[in-house]
């Protein structure tokens, strides 16, 4: 099986120094555009998306069109579990495990 390291960043607002609270918050996130991903609600999945993502990307319909192409597990998956997440000051990172529509494992590490 073989794991690969993805990296997405997505914004959460102002956090101040993570709480668990902070990190429940993040997963919120997290888990509502993974949703959104499945429903292929662009407009939804688009609307967690970091500012620097929407000036590369600034359409919702071309976000997806990225995702689709360019991280398909988080796109479409047997499963999506919350790994470690650790804070950086104002910064959460959040490990993601997925295992793909065929089976392979991989990390995707989310940063907010």
């Amino acid at each position: 099986m073989r794991v690969v390291v993805l990296f997405i960043a997505f914004l959460l607002g102002s956090l101040s120094p993570a709480t668990a609270d902070d990190v429940t918050a993040a997963q919120d996130v997290i888990r509502a555009q993974e949703q959104a991903f499945g429903r292929d609600d662009a407009s939804a999945a688009y609307s967690f998306a970091a500012p620097a993502i929407r000036q590369i990307f600034p359409q919702a319909d071309i976000f997806m069109s990225m995702v689709q192409n360019r991280y398909a597990p988080v796109y479409r998956h047997r499963s999506f579990d919350f790994g470690e997440a650790r804070s950086d000051g104002d910064r959460i990172a959040q490990r993601v495990h997925i295992i793909d529509a065929n089976g392979e494992a991989w990390e995707a590490l989310y940063t907010l």
